[in-house]
C-alpha cells in the first residue's frame, strides 16, 4: 500500500502534519508483516489545494482527511 500526503502549503496550513503522525501510528498499530507492506511519504501538491488535507492511497485520493479519520481510512483500505 502506498499512502501519500500532501504537504504542500495549503494543505500544511490545514493540518497535514498532525495527519502524517496520525498515518505514521495506524501504521505502527498493524503487525509488523503488514507493516512492511506500507509505504508513507509526503506528496506536493494534488491539485485538490481547496479539498485539503489530501491523501492518496494507491491513487485513490481522499480529500479533507482529519487526523481522527485515520484509523477509519486505514480500515476501509485494510484489504486493498
Amino acid at each position: 500500500m502506498m499512502i501519500k500526503i500532501c504537504v504542500g502549503s495549503s494543505c500544511h496550513i490545514k493540518g497535514s502534519a498532525q495527519v502524517i503522525e496520525a498515518f505514521r501510528q495506524a501504521v505502527a498499530e498493524r503487525p509488523e508483516s503488514e507493516q512492511n507492506e506500507i509505504q508513507l511519504g509526503g506528496s506536493f501538491c494534488m491539485g485538490e489545494c481547496q479539498k485539503g488535507v489530501n491523501v492518496s492511497i494507491d491513487g485513490v485520493i481522499y480529500h479533507q482527511v482529519t487526523p481522527e479519520q485515520v484509523p477509519q481510512i486505514m480500515e476501509l483500505r485494510k484489504d486493498g
